[in-house]
């Protein structure tokens, strides 16, 4: 059994944004040289998302309008969390909402996707450096 890990970074100037990541993680896997195992892609802030769905801009709007209705940024000060001098306690629900990680099938020296899936990172509080973790093992 073969492991690799990378990690991939970003830097996102707004506050929040939807970057399909697949092509990184598709380097990744050829990186790794493994031909059958599982991909975990996984974000490693507490105000980010690692998720799979349709890379169609139609779709990242009414994520965005939907999460905003969800966990309103503003007002900043409804929020307890906030009360700790942060602004993000929005960006933490958005996260818990799009999840952490993904799990994808190798098969064959490629993700195992069905039809239209994509990777994406989604950044909730952006401005500062991000990462997101890349962990493939198999053969």
């Amino acid at each position: 059994m073969n492991s690799y890990r990378k990690e991939l970074l970003f830097n996102v100037p707004t506050r929040r944004a939807f970057l399909n990541i697949t092509p990184q993680v598709e380097d990744c896997l050829r990186e790794s040289g493994v031909r059958e195992g599982l991909c975990l892609v996984n974000a490693m802030h507490i105000t980010s998302s690692v998720f799979i769905n349709d890379d169609e801009s139609g779709l990242h709007h009414d994520y965005e309008v939907w999460l905003e209705r969800l966990a309103p940024h503003e007002p900043v000060a409804s929020y307890r969390h906030n009360r700790t001098g942060e602004d993000n306690a929005d960006a933490h629900m958005k996260r818990q909402i799009m999840g952490r990680e993904v799990v994808v099938a190798i098969t064959g020296g490629k993700l195992d996707f069905g039809p239209w899936e994509q990777i994406f990172y989604g950044e909730f509080d952006g401005g500062r450096r991000k990462r997101a973790l890349v962990k493939i093992i198999g053969e």
